[in-house]
């Protein structure tokens, strides 16, 4: 590796340098690429990458990026590209029809989940994820229909007619106030350009008058193998995948006289671009402040100059973002949030730009901007400190250090995401090995001037471009395009100072509590555990896994929850967990917090829910006392600070103060009104609920719900080593407190609503469109296989809205079915259908909903539909087997409820029938139990 930092010292003299200036990094070491994957190229100019990994376990990914995105439509093309991703699931030359997902569907492979797709400005990128390769014929099916997409699609008109209706109800899901408001702004941010009309949903104009042999000439022309990269990773044989690539990908010809892929540029500006839109359903006031930059070309991402420059701009951006955060902890802060990052220019590959995000107050928008312009300033001017530096470094260096440790244990969806990113913009892929040692290089011979120089090459005094997008309601003010002038030239004239970065070298606990003892200590072998009794009662179950070499998971629980408090608490009880948060641990702000843990992975969140109390966390087997720490002084040490609850009270007031403009509030307020009957608990928190939180209140509360932790049990999943660990488990987690109550929850009678309900009502919307909730409820048996007969009732009627609503009918982007069985505080189960559709077909596509689930219950689902659902689960089932989450899950849930999900699971899924599906189904409609919300804003 020695050759590879001979020239690092040129390196970072080149990240001191402007964008302009890289052209000399060119003769830096070259960023190796990763030995492991295999990248070829077929005479046609069909570009490939393989590789073999083994996570999980008989998977394998297959992906195909195209570079071709919307930036290729002329005015008359609109929406087709997106158009095209689409049809690419509605008929090729070897998967007719709707062939091609009914095939993977049946070998488990999920519509949505692990079948997908995305078109963006520059690129579409189609997926088929997680399958299982040990399946016959999968393989080389998977590679069929990669080909089919490249070059193959039918593009029938009877589908493509078909499709334009569920194109029309995705643009109508879509077009929320941030979508409009984003379509509005283009053209002049990006005036004289490509971009001004650039997003892939296009217009409805075109969608749906466009000729069918217009569809197929952009196909034809823009769908092509220089354009096009195959990525294969998983339990594969890379020999025998790429020979098939070889002969199944090489009847696609080449197009040597092929029209010119152009990446457009965007013009710079000297003076600034101000931007300011409104919309009637905008509830926030944000900000965008863009320092327009150029971007680092392709061919010059592949030396070492490249990684140290992303380094920078990354900590540079992480630093500022820490600076903006700790105003927002100020008793009167001058924005909601705000934040740094350095990206592409929006929407435009072509120019980069170090952006600034602010959400403003209303009545305050200028002072708003004027303190992200002033902190970005001060960074331009001052620099950073060597402290705020070196707690930056620390944390980048742990995440690396922390993938490193993960090298074995990566899973096919990282790497995919690697080679995609490879291909499309040449982003470097030395692999974890390879960067892991070049940043360890790189971040300790990079000092902190050098990223102040840099930052003065990200922000100039040209190519700045502002974007303010509000609410359009009567009484809020936004300042006018020369107020937002004078605000820049002000903030520019201000004599600064430099930041003063107030540092602690207190640790986390100053002092180590007088631990407990372990009085007992069995091994479980149900679920191959050791579990441990200390001597204040707390209980501990340990499980090693070897899922992940970087990780181990925590979740500590007690019954009682806020079910304990009487329901006049309910806006305390509504805000507990985020006010008891807001000071800190400890001796230590939330902002001092954050600085003393930089560089170690390490999180515990204490909360309080409806039934229980706990605290939930994840740490590297290195920081685990870090992670106990945590968790101690969750229990025994909530920091009261009065200027930070003030913080919370004021931003918190002035982010709800105009949420009633979003329609879809209205429509959950009615949902939650007509399930629940109005019950005091399910309110929603508004503006002028929030001077009524009383923070000592809640303080006591809290405190009441971890005093004794005697009822507690801890469970640990991951790399942890019970013999080595459970010394400093007993010293942290046998010291909280205990006083040995006995308690268990409160049922507060939040039952859903009996009997029959409809409410349906007129709501105003920008877009003419009609939302509507079904939900069925009743009472259920809380076991195993009622667990999953819920499961398969929701994946089967997914299956059959796709078909019947979405595809045949055209009437919606998509219909959700969601639903549940609950153990506590009563046995029970619901049932919801969830739809977004034109108003006008709101009463035809009710009468599918309905008679589906009707059918459902009165003949119970195909076998065809039955097989698909069983494959999936059974395929996700064996993959949750290696996920400490799953098995985390799986000890509480035994805790919690006394059900096993992982004992006789497959063989359960396996032993269910058609008739057992339809009389479930039968089970929990035939109880009548049924409500029905529909929110319509007619056509205009």
């Amino acid at each position: 590796m020695k050759h590879l930092f001979r020239g690092l010292f040129a390196a970072i003299i080149g990240v001191c340098c402007s964008a302009q200036q890289t052209m000399a990094q060119q003769q830096l070491p070259p960023i190796p690429v990763d030995p492991n994957v295999r990248i070829g190229q077929l005479d046609n100019g069909l570009t490939y990458y393989i590789r073999k990994n083994a996570l999980p376990a008989n998977r394998a990914d297959f992906y195909i990026a195209q570079k071709v995105g919307s930036i290729q439509e002329e005015a008359t093309q609109r929406g087709l590209a997106h158009f095209l991703e689409h049809m690419s699931f509605n008929g090729t030359t070897h998967f007719p029809g709707n062939s091609l997902v009914s095939y993977l569907e049946r070998i488990g492979v999920k519509f949505g989940e692990n079948l997908n797709a995305y078109t963006s400005i520059d690129e579409t990128v189609y997926n088929i994820s997680n399958v299982p390769v040990q399946t016959p014929g999968a393989i080389d099916s998977c590679l069929m229909i990669l080909h089919d997409w490249s070059n193959d699609l039918t593009l029938d008109h009877k589908e493509i007619d078909k499709e334009r209706g569920v194109i029309n109800e995705e643009w109508r899901t879509r077009m929320s106030a941030m979508q409009r408001l984003q379509e509005k702004i283009l053209p002049q941010m990006f005036a004289g350009t490509k971009y001004e009309t650039c997003f892939p949903i296009g217009t409805m104009e075109v969608v749906m008058n466009f000729k069918y042999q217009t569809l197929r000439d952009y196909y034809e022309k823009w769908y092509r193998p220089d354009l096009q990269g195959i990525i294969v990773v998983g339990d594969i044989d890379v020999d025998a995948i790429e020979a098939q690539i070889k002969k199944m990908f090489a009847d696609i010809p080449a197009q040597p006289n092929a029209a010119k892929r152009e990446y457009y540029p965007v013009n710079n500006n000297k003076e600034p671009i101000i931007v300011i839109e409104k919309d009637k359903e905008q509830p926030m006031i944000q900000v965008l402040v863009f320092n327009k930059h150029d971007a680092i070309p392709d061919d010059q991402k592949n030396n070492v100059g490249y990684l140290a420059q992303s380094y920078a701009t990354s900590l540079i951006s992480n630093m500022l973002s820490a600076r903006l955060r700790e105003l927002t902890q100020t008793a009167n802060p001058p924005f909601i949030f705000a934040g740094a990052y350095d990206s592409n220019f929006f929407v435009a590959k072509t120019k980069d730009a170090f952006t600034g995000v602010v959400a403003c107050k209303e009545g305050a928008v200028e002072s708003g901007i004027a303190s992200l312009l002033r902190e970005t300033e001060r960074a331009r001017q001052f620099g950073f400190t060597e402290s705020e530096y070196t707690r930056a470094r620390a944390e980048y260096l742990r995440q690396v250090e922390s993938a490193y440790n993960e090298r074995d244990k990566r899973k096919n969806d990282k790497y995919v995401g690697e080679y995609v990113r490879h291909f499309l913009d040449k982003e470097p892929i030395p692999g974890i090995e390879n960067e892991y040692a070049l940043i360890n290089q790189i971040a300790p011979s990079i000092p902190v001037a050098a990223l102040n120089q840099m930052m003065q090459t990200l922000v100039t005094d040209s190519n700045l471009v502002i974007a303010i997008l509000a609410p359009e309601k009567e009484g809020i003010v936004i300042p006018s395009k020369e107020e937002i002038l004078k605000t820049i030239n002000e903030v520019k004239a201000e004599k600064l100072t430099a930041y003063v970065d107030k540092v602690s070298s207190e640790p986390l606990m100053a002092q180590k509590p007088k631990g407990g003892k372990i009085v007992s200590e069995k091994e479980n072998k149900l679920f191959g555990t050791t579990e441990l009794t200390l001597s204040n009662g707390v209980k501990v179950i340990l499980k090693k896994t070897d899922f992940k070499a970087d990780e181990i998971q925590m979740k500590g629980s007690s019954l009682g929850g806020n079910s304990l408090f009487p329901d006049s608490e309910i806006i305390n009880i509504k805000e507990l967990n985020s006010v008891a948060a807001v000071g800190g641990l400890g001796n230590f702000s939330r902002v001092d917090l954050e600085k003393v843990l930089a560089g170690k992975k390490a999180s515990a969140t204490a909360g309080v829910g409806l039934l229980t109390e706990g605290v939930s966390g994840s740490c590297s087997p290195k920081d685990l006392e870090t992670m106990l720490q945590l968790t101690y002084l969750s229990f025994t040490a909530p920091r009261k600070d009065e200027d930070a609850f003030s913080s919370y009270k004021n931003r918190t007031k002035a982010s709800l103060k105009n949420q009633e403009v979003n329609p879809m509030v209205a429509f959950s307020d009615s949902v939650q009104a007509a399930v629940y009957n109005k019950h005091p608990r399910t309110i929603r928190l508004k503006a002028d609920m929030i001077d009524r939180i009383d923070y000592d209140k809640i303080l006591s509360m809290y405190m009441d719900r971890f005093k004794d932790a005697s009822d507690f049990t801890f469970i640990f999943v991951g790399n942890i080593d019970a013999a080595k660990d459970k010394a400093l488990i007993a010293e942290y987690l046998g010291a909280l407190p205990s006083i040995k109550r006995k308690e268990t929850f409160k049922d507060n009678k939040m039952d859903k609503r009996k009997g029959i309900y409809k409410n349906e009502f007129v709501r105003e919307q920008e877009t003419p469109k009609s939302s509507i909730l079904v939900m069925y409820n009743g009472t259920c048996k809380y076991d195993l296989k009622n667990t999953i007969l819920m499961n398969m009732t929701r994946q089967i009627l997914d299956l059959v809205y796709t078909e019947k609503v979405r595809e045949e009918a055209g009437g919606t982007y998509g219909v959700y079915v969601g639903g549940d069985i609950t153990r506590y505080p009563k046995e029970s189960a619901y049932l919801q259908i969830i739809f977004d559709t034109a108003p006008s077909k709101k009463e035809e596509l009710m009468k599918i909903i309905f008679a589906e689930a009707d059918k459902l219950g009165a003949s119970g689902p195909s076998e065809a539909n039955l097989k698909k659902v069983k494959e999936y689960m059974l395929k996700k089932h064996t993959e949750n087997l290696r996920e400490n989450s799953y098995w985390l899950r799986a000890i509480d849930e035994y805790q919690f409820t006394g059900v096993d999900i992982a004992k006789n699971y497959e063989a359960l899924i396996n032993s269910i029938t058609a008739k057992d599906v339809q009389k479930f189904a039968a089970d929990l409609l035939n109880q009548k139990n049924q409500v029905e919300v529909t929110m319509t804003s007619p056509e205009k």
